[in-house]
């Protein structure tokens, strides 16, 4: 066969790779220069013999023989599992449970979560066991007790992460009478359901001291046990030895007790005829998390001292193309953050958290992720996870995740925004406006106990998204105020407004509208029933309300135990007129009349909504201290405590908790920024002014402004000392332990 060498394109210099055109095929081939590894894309019809031409510049071409394509034996790729395809493998779930345990071991674990009693001996046993034997198949060698202490909203890289002990599947042969006694692989079963550590070395409020430091740990076998890393984690409340809540997690766990409790007397005084309402056993909480947060290069990172230290930038200034043009939002991903965020989404997979959406945010370099809801605490759970998994795998990649509210200032920041719902386990949705008249009738009796708890209780859903990082975020772009106000769309408004004048709970009439793109080629799809509103805190979404307010980097346990705590409370509210003998109606009717202020269907950005809100009693807390003081108030109090989240010293505790994070935070930060100036922006303003020694006059405004930098650093430094209780030779910038 012929072999044409013309026309080729030959690679400038020895050793590389040569690229010519085979006239016979009309289809390149890659043709290697000597020495070099050879390639070649040559069509499967080159009869055999195949010759392949071999040529370097400037010398003429051979003729390599090459084997026919029959007599290569290329072994198959053996099918490489997708994300997809490996879901749900690394999490001991009811189905797993029934597996290992048995479908009766499974049926006493239900039973005993349903009543909150606990599980007789041989079903610890069993589930214990079976656990064991699942971790063991599944590569673990250790498990953890997995809690999550009052950390708040924290600017460090992570976000609010857990905390977890490493205890490797080992124990003693008790039984041996050996002096020194063999151990063996074992995970005995009171380590399941309980653990101890130290308290005072986390955030607890003064419940804990150094010589009163005992707190333990106990399983919460209403999120699932995982497997991360080959260590089992265990999800685990954390209390005190009086059995004091100094965690995120137990208030979450004890608000959801209030929503099953006031949420089921509330259904049966509604005396509902049909069997949905009948059978229902208990009341749950669901949350959908959408989480945002900004991706950097790592190097870049590292040489930020303030975003090191602080999660966001102190200093800087917005290049002039920034996100004014839209051009991120729902771009494509670039490739290696797609990357990571294909590999986190596959690890979430295998622990059983359906990732349901990756994709640009607004800002540039900004991002969000979100999966399906579950129920809350388990929702909850996952996202810490979901910030610990993005933090080690952007670390692999030269990356670096950042979670804080504001990293950046004048650009979007970063909330994430709670999904949330509360229904029946017989799936009445209280937030679904549903087919059937009871359906209904929970969903505008459902909508009015939460508009009575946001109204009662402002202050207390202001407070449960209180950080010093969400300060800079909320009536920022894309985040709503610090007003919070309900939004149940406009139709719903004005069906309250009917209610209250004495029309039937009934004629709301949730019609989907018709909107289509005036084009043969797209057919018309059904809208939503009510439009969105972006600048509401607590905005209708068709089958949820979606709580804004919340902050990317804080765990959001906190909000959503205050989310079932108002919610809770309105039930209750609702329930009190119903046992007086009031019927549904007007029940409803009263409860509306009462909160009507807080259902505001307008734009919360407007210059005008803070006047409106103050006319109608509403409070703007717009920063953290401001709230926090709130919080030791009565009613905030009164919430938590008749609700049974919190005793009265817990109360007190968690503000105290409140304030140190928010005071720690602010400290780190202008250290920081002292520490930046001192060390960074002093000898780069001397560098500059140099350059200009011989031409002053190009120096422009630098001889002023540079002088005027280390003046306002002084007085930072003066401020910070005061209220520090410390004279200004005292204050040490902590990044160089250097004077300031």
């Amino acid at each position: 066969m012929a072999v044409y060498a013309a026309p080729s394109y030959v690679a400038q210099g020895q050793g590389q790779p040569m690229i010519t055109t085979s006239r016979s095929y009309g289809s390149p081939s890659f043709v290697a220069a000597p020495g070099s590894p050879m390639m070649t894309t040559g069509s499967s019809m080159m009869a055999p013999p195949r010759s392949v031409s071999r040529m370097t510049h400037n010398q003429p071409v051979t003729t390599v023989m090459m084997p026919s394509p029959a007599t290569v034996k290329v072994a198959p790729m053996p099918p490489q599992p997708d994300a997809l395809s490996n879901h749900t493998t690394k999490v001991f779930n009811e189905a797993t449970m029934a597996k290992y345990c048995g479908p009766q071991v499974v049926a006493t674990f239900r039973k005993s979560l349903l009543v909150g009693a606990e599980l007789d001996e041989p079903a610890k046993q069993a589930i214990a066991k079976g656990m064991f034997t699942w971790a063991r198949e599944n590569g673990a060698t250790s498990f953890a007790h997995w809690f999550f202490p009052n950390r708040m909203g924290g600017g460090a890289v992570g976000g609010s992460l857990g905390a977890l002990k490493n205890d490797t599947f080992l124990d003693l042969v008790w039984s041996s009478d050996a002096t020194i006694k063999p151990f063996e692989v074992t995970f005995p079963t009171e380590r399941l359901f309980c653990g101890e550590t130290d308290g005072s070395s986390f955030p607890n409020g003064g419940l804990r001291q150094t010589h009163t430091a005992a707190a333990f740990t106990m399983w919460d076998r209403s999120s699932p046990v995982m497997i991360y890393d080959g260590v089992m984690r265990i999800p685990c409340c954390f209390v005190t030895h009086y059995g004091k809540c100094i965690d995120l997690k137990t208030p979450l766990l004890r608000s959801a007790d209030a929503v099953a409790r006031e949420g089921m007397r509330l259904l049966s005084l509604m005396r509902l005829p049909g069997q949905q309402a009948a059978r229902a056993q208990t009341i749950h909480s669901y949350v959908g998390w959408e989480q945002e947060f900004f991706v950097v290069p790592a190097e870049a990172f590292k040489n930020r001292p303030d975003l090191l230290n602080c999660g966001r930038t102190l200093f800087g200034a917005l290049p002039s193309r920034n996100q004014q043009m839209d051009l991120n939002y729902f771009g494509p991903i670039p490739n290696k953050v797609d990357q990571l965020l294909k590999i986190v989404e596959a690890k979430m997979l295998e622990v059983g958290v359906p990732m349901a959406a990756r994709h640009n945010e607004v800002a540039p370099g900004q991002h969000e992720m979100c999966p399906i809801f579950c129920a809350a605490s388990a929702s909850c759970d996952n996202n810490v996870l979901f910030m610990e998994i993005c933090t080690n795998e952007a670390q692999k990649l030269g990356l670096v995740v950042l979670f804080h509210e504001k990293p950046f200032a004048g650009i979007n920041g970063s909330g994430k925004h709670n999904n949330w719902s509360v229904g029946t386990d017989t799936g009445i949705n209280f937030f679904y406006p549903g087919k059937t008249d009871d359906q209904r009738l929970c969903f505008v009796t459902g909508v009015a106990a939460l508009a009575w708890g946001l109204k009662e209780y402002n202050e207390l859903v202001r407070i449960s998204v209180a950080h010093a990082g969400n300060d800079h975020r909320l009536g920022a772009q894309e985040a709503p105020p610090a007003i919070i106000s309900l939004y149940p769309g406009t139709g719903f408004e004005a069906h309250v407004n009917h209610i209250i004048r004495g029309g039937d709970l009934l004629d709301y009439v949730a019609e989907k509208k018709k909107a289509g793109p005036g084009c043969a080629a797209a057919e018309q799809i059904d809208t939503n029933v009510e439009d969105r509103n972006r600048t509401a805190s607590f905005p209708f979404c068709g089958n949820r309300f979606e709580f804004r307010a919340v902050g990317s980097s804080q765990n959001c346990a906190f909000p959503t135990t205050v989310c079932n705590t108002i919610w809770a409370a309105g039930a209750a509210h609702i329930s009190e007129y119903l046992e007086q003998g009031v019927s549904l109606r007007d029940a409803v009717a009263r409860t509306f009349y009462e909160c009507q202020s807080v259902i505001f269907t307008g734009n919360g950005y407007s210059s005008e909504w803070p006047i409106e809100a103050k006319k109608r009693g509403l409070p703007n807390l717009n920063t953290t201290p401001l709230a926090i003081a709130a919080f030791s108030g009565g009613k905030c109090k009164e919430a938590l405590t008749s609700m049974g989240i919190f005793a009265e010293d817990e109360c007190d505790a968690f503000a105290e908790s409140m304030y140190e994070n928010y005071n720690t935070q602010l400290c780190i930060e202008v250290n920081t920024m002292l520490s930046m100036v001192a060390t960074g922006f002093t000898p780069a303003f001397a560098k500059d002014l140099s350059t200009y020694k011989d031409a002053p006059e190009l120096a422009g405004e630098r001889k002023t402004l540079y002088p005027e930098v280390l003046v306002q650093a002084a007085k930072l430094k003066q401020l910070m000392s005061r209220a520090l209780g410390i004279s200004p030779g005292a204050l040490v910038c902590f990044d160089h332990g250097a004077q300031f």
